[in-house]
């Protein structure tokens, strides 16, 4: 049951910007998961530097503008049940973005920052877009903003409804320029 969970969850993040179909994971048992915004601020902060940490790369620090925008933009996804990166402008003011969804309460958020951080196993420090062993640079987008070296900043916040949330971080300076290593 485990490794179907794993592939629904795998179906969800594989391509965010082309909205993947609709996947409705069984949940593992009926305890919902724990949830306040300081217990995620501690898992994504903890959790992200932690691997940073691994790979000698300076640790990201909270910011709150990003969780506010990262809030409503969350809540935005919500509201129209659209899962896809922002738009955003272009230059120095463009934010990184991770977005991960799925059954409201059915993941920890340990369980949604480790499928971004399983991404490690595709990746390779390579000049952007060129950071996937598979060739497809979305099978390891995820963790290249993670321990993209220039970014210094994050913050992140979740919204849903009854059946869907959904988890956005953002990364200030962005990650995943087009041309540039990731570290």
């Amino acid at each position: 049951m485990r490794g179907k969970l794993w592939i629904a969850a795998l179906l969800m993040l594989a391509s965010c910007a082309d909205g993947p179909p609709r996947v409705v994971e069984r949940r593992i048992d009926s305890a919902p998961a724990p949830r306040g915004a300081a217990l995620l601020r501690t898992t994504m902060l903890d959790g992200q530097n932690a691997e940073r940490a691994t790979l000698g790369l300076p640790l990201l620090t909270w910011d709150e503008n990003l969780a506010t925008s990262a809030r409503a933009y969350a809540r935005q996804m919500t509201y129209t049940g659209r899962f896809q990166h922002a738009e955003q402008p272009r230059g120095p003011t463009r934010e990184g973005e991770n977005l991960w969804t799925g059954t409201t309460r059915a993941y920890t958020y340990a369980e949604m920052l480790g499928h971004w951080l399983d991404e490690r196993q595709a990746f390779v420090n390579g000049v952007t877009p060129a950071y996937s062993r598979t060739g497809r640079y979305q099978d390891a987008s995820h963790y290249a903003q993670i321990v993209w070296r220039n970014s210094q900043r994050m913050g992140c916040a979740m919204a849903g409804d009854d059946r869907d949330e959904y988890l956005v971080c953002r990364y200030s300076p962005t990650g995943n320029v087009v041309g540039e290593r990731v570290y």
